[in-house]
């Protein structure tokens, strides 16, 4: 027998070893409006099937939580892929990147509306037929000899270059595959889903996690898909799709070329951004992203190239039109909300806006973060001819932050790290991955944060980006993506050793788990030849910046 200590009611119980979780599930009476589709072992997301022969701490998952959602995900894509390769052998399928609250997948040539349809039926299909996930542990050798005879050239790069003698695949019917994470027990459970034609691809769309028996709404986000797509191109002309590619590239001494082409591609898109500006004679250029995008960095490098188009950029931080701090509003425990937009004094901000742009000379304030208040250190500005005000923020997006400017005078950048790159065909790493792994090294650097630490501010880092940036991001007259493709190579010598000093004891263990996982996968790059001025210098540190 063996004693499972479950968090969900706090109770210990005797059970017999070698029994699933979901046989443990079954004998415990919970109080959960949504099933169970996952679990948490000793602080480590496993699926229901996970078998238990020693005492454990347990805490099980529906699909409110982040986790259980990303089990349900999976396995919903397993379901799809099975159909559309029934359906239509020998197309290549690949999972591209969210979009409209939903994930975008391209095939190899472009599906008719009833192609889709037909897609959706075999999928209804599957799940009704309640067909069990099996997974399937063998040496790394065996399973790459597995997916070179179904021609899943992309799985085999990728553990070709994995460090590990055994992996694992997973059987639905007789379709394999694999998904770097647990799945569900069956297709039974995949009650909520959509699927539509969506430009040349599928929209595959997903519960809402608040409301998991609804669909997520969808959301336009034209903009954001263009530069994706124009990131899926370029790689593809490149030839480096995924991490498998990636990581043949650098073994065989092209991780240089890549660091190279991946900064000039940044450097063409700021030029171009910066001819814009100036054919517009926009006199506020406006930055905006959410948390760890190299916001800051690339307000230096776009103030650089403005300066190369005859201008004199002058650089303002909504920072300093904080509130005084015991005027901010304040969430609903109790804490400052310092990612509301009304923690900003937007009647000043905006008053002294119209006066610069009037021509008049105004005293900009400096905001003092230990005393909490604004101060005036005698700093004035006059706008004169040429002059351009690069002004970078959290909110600069949002129509209320100058809502006294002529929209003439304004130009919108939306910055964020947009990840393209895919572990393989079928499974992509999440942009806010590459964003925390980013905020992660930052905090430790420089604020003295440790990895615990940054996990648990992330969920309501998100949540602000959620309700302040994000519903404003296709306001932006340009998008700009900071995401390099060498840069999980790069951050990894640095945040695998935050990571590890995560005690499994903490909550926090099962994120820097996940994280760590992926990872695994990855060939490291040292980053002595990156250039100064890269936006990942603003993380790894190096950078000829000040910030």
């Amino acid at each position: 027998m063996v004693r499972i200590f479950c968090k969900n009611n706090n109770t210990s119980t005797l059970f017999p070893s070698g029994c699933t979780l979901l046989d443990i599930y079954g004998n415990l009476t919970l109080d959960m409006p949504y099933a169970a589709v996952a679990a948490r072992v000793n602080n480590q997301v496993v699926g229901l099937t996970y078998r238990v022969y020693n005492n454990k701490h347990v805490e099980f998952l529906d699909v409110t939580s982040k986790d259980g959602m990303r089990v349900y995900v999976r396995s919903l894509t397993f379901v799809m892929m099975k159909a559309i390769t029934e359906l239509f052998p020998g197309r290549v399928v690949r999972f591209e990147n969210p979009i409209s609250k939903g994930y975008y997948f391209r095939l190899d040539e472009e599906l008719s509306d009833s192609d889709v349809e037909k897609i959706k039926e075999a999928m209804t299909a599957i799940i009704g037929s309640d067909l069990p996930f099996k997974r399937v542990e063998c040496s790394t050798k065996e399973a790459i000899e597995v997916f070179e005879s179904i021609g899943r050239k992309d799985k085999v790069r990728l553990l070709e270059t994995y460090g590990a003698i055994y992996a694992s695949y997973y059987m639905l019917g007789d379709y394999i595959d694999h998904f770097y994470g647990g799945l569900l027990p069956s297709t039974g459970y995949l009650k909520v889903f959509e699927i539509e034609k969506f430009g040349e691809g599928i929209l595959l769309r997903i519960p809402n996690r608040a409301t998991p028996m609804s669909l997520e709404d969808k959301v336009p986000q034209e903009k954001l898909q263009e530069r994706f797509t124009e990131r899926h191109q370029w790689q593809q002309l490149l030839g480096v799709e995924t991490i498998g590619d990636f990581n043949k590239a650098v073994e065989m001494g092209h991780g240089i070329d890549l660091v190279n082409v991946s900064e000039v591609l940044q450097e063409k898109a700021m030029s171009k951004i910066a001819d814009e500006i100036s054919a517009r004679k926009a006199r506020v250029v406006l930055v905006a992203g959410p948390s760890s995008s190299g916001k800051t960095t690339f307000s230096k490098r776009i103030s650089i190239q403005l300066i190369a188009c005859g201008m004199r950029p002058v650089a303002i931080s909504l920072d300093d039109y904080f509130l005084n701090r015991t005027d901010t509003p304040r969430k609903e425990d109790g804490d400052y909300d310092f990612e509301s937009i009304y923690s900003i004094d937007l009647d000043f901000f905006n008053k002294q806006l119209t006066q610069i742009l009037a021509g008049e000379e105004v005293e900009l304030p400096r905001y003092n973060f230990q005393t909490g208040e604004r101060e005036f250190r005698g700093e004035k500005l006059k706008l004169e001819p040429q002059m351009v005000l690069v002004i970078e923020g959290t909110h600069g997006l949002n129509p209320m932050l100058t809502a006294q400017i002529p929209e003439n005078e304004k130009y919108r950048i939306y910055v964020s790290a947009l990840t393209s790159i895919k572990l393989d065909f079928h499974n992509y790493i999440p942009t806010s991955d590459n964003r925390l792994l980013r905020r992660m090294l930052r905090d430790y650097k420089y604020r003295g944060y440790s990895a615990v630490e940054t996990i648990q501010r992330w969920p309501d880092v998100q949540a602000g980006e959620e309700k302040w940036i994000f519903p404003y991001q296709e306001n932006a007259d340009v998008m700009f993506n900071s995401s390099l493709l060498y840069e999980f190579a790069v951050l990894k010598w640095k945040v695998e050793p935050l990571l590890r000093g995560v005690p499994e004891k903490l909550p926090e263990y099962s994120e820097a788990r996940r994280l760590l996982n992926f990872l695994e996968y990855v060939v490291p790059l040292q980053d002595d030849e990156l250039p100064p001025t890269s936006v990942i210098r603003e993380f790894l540190g190096g950078s000829s910046f000040k910030y």
